[in-house]
C-alpha cells in the first residue's frame, strides 16, 4: 500500500472478505438497506447486493492508496481475477456512508 492513512476496519474486511468465497460473512458487512453501485448499477439492500456478488467472478486485490475525504474514504486498488482485462489497475472504492458495524453505501468505480 503506498498510502500512510490509516484504513478503517470496516473497510480493511471488506477486502478482505470479498476475496474469499464466504458469501455470507461478506454480506455480514452491510447494512440491511446498503446501496452499491457499480459498472452503471445501482443495488439497494443486501438481497440485491447478493444478486450482484454472486454474478462477479472472486478477484484479488492490491490496495494502492487509502484517501479521507469529506464524504468518507476511497480506497484504490488493483483487482486481479478471471475477467477481461486482469488486472485492473486503479478502481476505486468510496466507501461513503459506513461506521464501525455496517456499510451504508459504496460505490464502485475508475
Amino acid at each position: 500500500m503506498t498510502s500512510g492513512n490509516p484504513t478503517p476496519e470496516i473497510i480493511r474486511r471488506y477486502f478482505e472478505y470479498a476475496s474469499r468465497p464466504d458469501t455470507e460473512a461478506y454480506l455480514g458487512l452491510f447494512a440491511e438497506d446498503a446501496v452499491v453501485e457499480d459498472e452503471g448499477q445501482t443495488y439497494h439492500g443486501v438481497a440485491e447486493i447478493r444478486r450482484w456478488r454472486a454474478a462477479v467472478p472472486l478477484v484479488s486485490y492490491e490496495i494502492t492508496d487509502v484517501a479521507p475525504t469529506p464524504a468518507g474514504t476511497v480506497v484504490t486498488a488493483t483487482i486481479t481475477g478471471d475477467f477481461p482485462g486482469s488486472p485492473f489497475a486503479g478502481l476505486r472504492f468510496r466507501f461513503e456512508e459506513y461506521d464501525d458495524t455496517a456499510i451504508r453505501r459504496l460505490r464502485i468505480a475508475p
